[in-house]
């Protein structure tokens, strides 16, 4: 049957056997903070494709459509075994939706929890893999923005297939404010300190992103972490991340991954080709970032921020408002 209601009346989930659009919807996949995925059968092509439509809160919001579209032209873009390819896209009953090639596997983050921390050489294998689809969408002038180990799958053959350019940058792309979510674009473990300053962002924002699932992989958890966003982001801007060598990473890709979390973006490397470069010659890379001073922190600068001024104010009067729900209970 077709279901219009099930997706934009009553915001459920569809349901296996749904139709929707010219797509049979065969199983749900994932969910993520803006939208649902789906294993869909095209009627018309005649194959399986991935099938990403609006969670019921974005529905309505115009910019949605826009960033289908863009993701959409940053996936028809690139060409690359470790980029998702994007099919199409359209409306249906007032609900726009995007079609991809369906990549079948296990997410970067299940392999995590399941086998981390990784041996060395096959941590840099798989983070290799991944730079090296990072690097074509950077020689394409796109900004992925949102790495996370969610948004990286691994075919059985071993392939990592980067998903989700919804919050990619291109070329001179404007800003698309979207409802029901914060100016903040990105995922606080994984965010680089200009992001959360409230810069767009470039190629070696990508790059710590991609510094802190390398640190993941071979630690088994982030080197940030904390009870709230605010608390994980604040140590991005005021704590260094605990050094790899310490706890037995071999110095030299100690020394690789310390220079992707350098908070400052020109300590970085300058781009994915110097990363890859490293990688691919651990003899001979410098590692004299490890006697560094740890660069100091940004302190009161991280409220002061764009993104983080009216977070805090949120929070203040989040916390006055509890405060005064618990004193009227105290009254009765």
């Amino acid at each position: 049957m077709s279901v219009e209601a099930s997706t934009t009346r009553n915001g459920q989930m569809l349901q296996i056997g749904d139709q929707f659009d010219h797509y049979q919807i065969r199983a749900h996949i994932a969910q993520g903070g803006m939208s649902h995925i789906y294993r869909a059968y095209d009627l018309l092509a005649g194959k399986e494709v991935a099938l990403k439509i609006p969670d019921r809160t974005m529905i309505g919001d115009p910019a949605q459509y826009e960033r289908f579209q863009r993701e959409l032209e940053v996936m028809r873009t690139l060409n690359h075994p470790a980029i998702q390819r994007g099919l199409s896209s359209g409306q249906y009953n007032n609900t726009p939706y995007l079609v991809t090639e369906l990549v079948t596997g296990e997410s970067l983050r299940d392999v995590i929890q399941r086998t981390a921390p990784l041996a060395p050489e096959a941590a840099t294998a798989l983070i290799r893999k991944v730079a090296d689809g990072l690097a074509h969408c950077h020689d394409n002038d796109i900004i992925h923005r949102d790495l996370k180990p969610e948004n990286i799958l691994i075919t059985e053959g071993g392939q990592p297939v980067i998903l989700d350019f919804g919050l990619a940058l291109t070329k001179g792309s404007h800003r698309v404010t979207y409802a029901n979510l914060s100016a903040t674009a990105g995922t606080p473990e994984y965010m680089a300190p200009e992001q959360i300053e409230g810069a767009r962002g470039d190629r070696r924002t990508d790059l710590y992103a991609l510094g802190i699932m390398f640190y993941e992989l071979l630690t088994g958890r982030t080197p940030f972490s904390g009870d709230n966003p605010l608390a994980i982001m604040a140590q991005h801007l005021n704590t260094p991340a605990p050094r790899l060598d310490a706890a037995g990473v071999p110095r030299a890709l100690a020394a690789v991954v310390a220079r992707c979390l350098a908070r400052t973006p020109d300590d970085r490397y300058a781009d994915l080709h110097a990363l890859i470069s490293d990688l691919d010659n651990l003899d001979g890379v410098d590692t004299s970032i490890m006697d560094r001073a740890p660069e100091p922190g940004k302190g009161p600068g991280f409220w002061r921020s764009p993104v983080m001024t009216p977070i805090a104010i949120a929070v203040v009067l989040l916390v006055a408002i509890i405060a005064i729900a618990f004193g009227l209970q105290a009254l009765r």
